[in-house]
């Protein structure tokens, strides 16, 4: 406490309280009476609770990076609950399976545009964002298996130009209209290599393959009004005559010793 010399405050003003100091003149009254060291250090009396460490971001450091025989970065059972940021942009191969990230935000790996090989196998992924692969124009082998994925939101896989090897295999998907989207995407894409599309849900489709549930979906329409496809509807086949038949886009035919390719 500071009371000026000079003026009548401090030459005439007296205590009320506290008792102990009742009636002394204010300019009499030492600082040390009226509050404690640690007060006058804090005059506002606030506890300055220390700050809680913050939490690092998760990042690649938790991870350990191979360069042979790629470039890998190796972030397997690091108990991630989602894709750790600052990658190595020039990772060829990313394993992040056997961790507990249970979505994919957009633009998760739009730093690590040279990506070729990515493992996200045993996550409990439940959802994708339709732009969570955006920028992996080369990637050519991504693994989501062993996840908790019913479908594929429209343009998920879009940016996906190369891929080569799909793993499906060991999730609930469920055959209703919006399994669609991938079973025709891979359709289109007949170069890609995949596994493991099989109905898990409703209970009256499971065992049947994707192919076979959307076949069944488009037979209940009269074969006038299907606008896409309507010849392959037509055909009898099993499972592994169908993915035969979904492959014969180009035919190469040997005749008189000269090699004539048919599109159709």
């Amino acid at each position: 406490m500071q009371v000026p010399t000079n003026r009548n405050l401090g030459n005439y003003a007296k205590c009320v309280h506290p008792v102990e100091l009742k009636n002394q003149k204010l300019k009499q009254v030492k600082a040390d009476q009226l509050c404690s060291e640690e007060d006058r250090q804090d005059p506002k009396n606030i506890k300055r609770e220390k700050p809680e460490p913050a939490k690092p971001e998760l990042d690649s450091s938790l991870c350990h990076m191979y360069v042979f025989p790629v470039t890998t970065l190796n972030c397997r059972r690091k108990d991630l609950k989602k894709v750790p940021g600052n990658i190595p942009p020039d990772i060829a191969k990313l394993d992040l399976s056997n961790n507990k990230i249970r979505q994919l935000r957009a633009k998760e790996f739009e730093d690590v545009s040279e990506l070729k090989i990515l493992n996200l196998n045993s996550n409990g992924i439940a959802y994708i964002d339709p732009a969570a692969f955006s920028g992996l124009n080369n990637l050519e082998e991504l693994d989501l298996s062993n996840n908790s994925l019913q479908n594929f939101e429209y343009g998920v896989l879009e940016d996906l130009y190369f891929l080569k090897i799909l793993w499906l295999r060991e999730n609930p998907w469920r055959c209703d209209y919006n399994i669609h989207y991938l079973f025709y995407w891979l359709k289109h894409h007949y170069n890609v290599h995949y596994n493991g599309l099989e109905c898990k849900m409703p209970e009256e489709y499971k065992g049947w393959s994707v192919g076979k549930y959307v076949r069944s979906y488009y037979e209940e329409c009269p074969k006038d009004k299907l606008p896409v496809y309507p010849e392959t509807f037509d055909l009898d086949k099993d499972d592994e005559e169908w993915e035969r038949h979904k492959e014969q886009t180009v035919q190469t035919v040997k005749k008189h010793g000269v090699i004539v390719t048919v599109i159709g």
